[in-house]
């Protein structure tokens, strides 16, 4: 007999993915999504007879030892009118929620690496430290020839946000850009 690395079964039951999803409470279609794959496939699984074997079966432990991460992952219901996704590459960092009428920031870090969040070790940030965010993904205001690269993104003058929506705040640098969401 082969000599197992892993103290995981070898497979799972229908039962078993019905009752996690269950005490998640979440729908075969949500349930889908959080573990990225199709509503069919959810449905199907629910419904054999026979053991159900791959990478559902560690993932389904996991969420059995560990039933926050479900929360931990959901994005939050939006509640102003400005939702910016902070990116690495495809993995969200950093969800910004703002209301600039009443200048307020709201924020959801997706990562304990300091260095991938929007705003570093701050949890609350101001409107101020919103407004620097912005500005340290866009080109410098001092930038030789701004007035040319103005007219290339088509915009009237320098605001990071109207930047940020042409450029999606990507650098040359680095692999981080911002998805905006009004």
């Amino acid at each position: 007999m082969k000599e197992k690395l892993f103290i995981i079964p070898e497979y799972t039951t229908a039962t078993e993915i019905k009752q996690i999803r269950k005490e998640l409470h979440l729908t075969q279609k949500e349930f889908a999504e959080f573990i990225n794959c199709s509503k069919p496939t959810v449905e199907r699984w629910e419904r054999s007879k026979e053991a159900i074997h791959g990478p559902i079966v560690p993932f389904l432990k996991m969420l059995q030892r560990y039933p926050e991460y479900e929360q931990e992952v959901r994005v939050p219901e939006k509640i102003w009118p400005l939702r910016l996704w902070y990116m690495y590459s495809s993995n969200v960092c950093t969800l910004i929620d703002v209301n600039e009428q009443e200048q307020k920031v709201k924020i959801k870090n997706y990562t304990d690496k300091i260095m991938f969040r929007a705003f570093g070790v701050v949890e609350t940030p101001n409107y101020n430290q919103y407004q620097e965010f912005l500005e340290s993904r866009c080109f410098p205001k001092s930038r030789d020839k701004m007035k040319l690269i103005l007219k290339d993104l088509g915009l009237p003058f320098y605001d990071p946000i109207m930047i940020i929506e042409k450029t999606e705040g990507r650098m040359a640098e680095d692999d981080f850009w911002i998805r905006i969401e009004r």
